[in-house]
């Protein structure tokens, strides 16, 4: 008599999680945040909602989750570091920060591949909302934070002290303030939309900012 196979419930599992995480995403994306529901995940993913609270406390625990699997995926398909950021690493940089010892050129190259990130349109929706929300939602923004952006910050802080060493920045600026100076422009231009977010206009922040950190004669 044949023997039956056991169902693999790991792979069961992935595949829920995967059809919970693109129903996170899709009614975000459709009808933004604070409409999208848990029980509206559920629906859509095909699962129950006990499912959902069994591996996640709340609605901004699965899009957060399914957010960062998302831009780690983009990434990947991309080519790239799943790192964030995208960019590719070179000589002693930390992971996913290149070091080719012109400071400027390696912070062009993040800052431009920061910019393909905001513009592309699968990651945009819910970087937005979760931007938004975690503005009115103090925890949500926090763990925005902690679990998205302090590992990006922190590539910054490791470049720019490697340039400090090396006698690119002065000794006396804060890494923390002068990554500032590049991401912020970005940011406000995107989240405000107030003119179109280019490489040429990471470019022009870049030379900008470099201009101000580097040692005066």
């Amino acid at each position: 008599m044949a023997t039956t196979k056991a169902p693999d419930a790991g792979r069961r599992s992935d595949r829920s999680r995967r059809a919970i995480h693109d129903a996170a995403l899709a009614l975000v994306t459709e009808q933004g945040y604070r409409r999208t529901t848990i029980e509206g995940i559920a629906a859509r993913a095909g699962v129950g909602k006990q499912t959902i609270y069994r591996w996640w406390p709340s609605k901004a625990a699965v899009l957060m989750d399914a957010f960062l699997d998302l831009a780690g995926r983009t990434a990947e398909d991309a080519g790239g570091d799943p790192q964030p950021d995208g960019a590719a690493s070179s000589g002693g940089s930390a992971p996913g920060f290149p070091d080719t010892g012109d400071l400027a050129a390696d912070l062009k190259t993040v800052l431009r591949a920061t910019v393909d990130e905001l513009n592309n349109p699968v990651l945009e929706a819910v970087t937005r909302a979760l931007t938004a929300e975690g503005i009115v939602d103090a925890k949500l923004g926090a763990e925005f934070v902690q679990q998205l952006l302090d590992p990006q910050l922190a590539l910054y802080v490791t470049r720019l002290r490697a340039a400090q060493e090396a006698g690119h920045v002065r000794a006396e600026v804060d890494p923390r303030i002068a990554l500032e100076l590049l991401i912020g422009p970005l940011m406000h231009r995107w989240l405000l939309r107030t003119l179109p977010l280019t490489h040429a206009y990471a470019d022009e922040v870049v030379d900008c900012a470099v201009g101000g950190l580097a040692p005066r004669a």
